[in-house]
């Protein structure tokens, strides 16, 4: 098996598609806007991740400073 549990023949089969569908002139155009397209999508998912991981710091740090006041 390979990458994402797609094996060789799998792979094999979608670049024999891709061929088709695109030709040989569009094929890395193609490949290269799916690279950027996920990149992007790579870069955006960390930092969402990131902020929501801020966030959910700032409120147990506001949540500590309020339960320690309080004894």
């Amino acid at each position: 098996m390979g990458s994402f549990g797609i094996g060789v023949w799998e792979i094999f089969f979608i670049l024999v598609i891709a061929l088709l569908v695109f030709g040989p002139g569009r094929l890395p155009e193609a490949a290269r806007a799916i690279g950027k397209g996920l990149h992007w999508l790579r870069k955006t998912s960390t930092d969402l991740t990131t902020e929501i991981s801020k966030e959910i710091n700032e409120i147990k740090d506001e949540i500590d400073d309020k339960g320690g006041e309080s004894t």
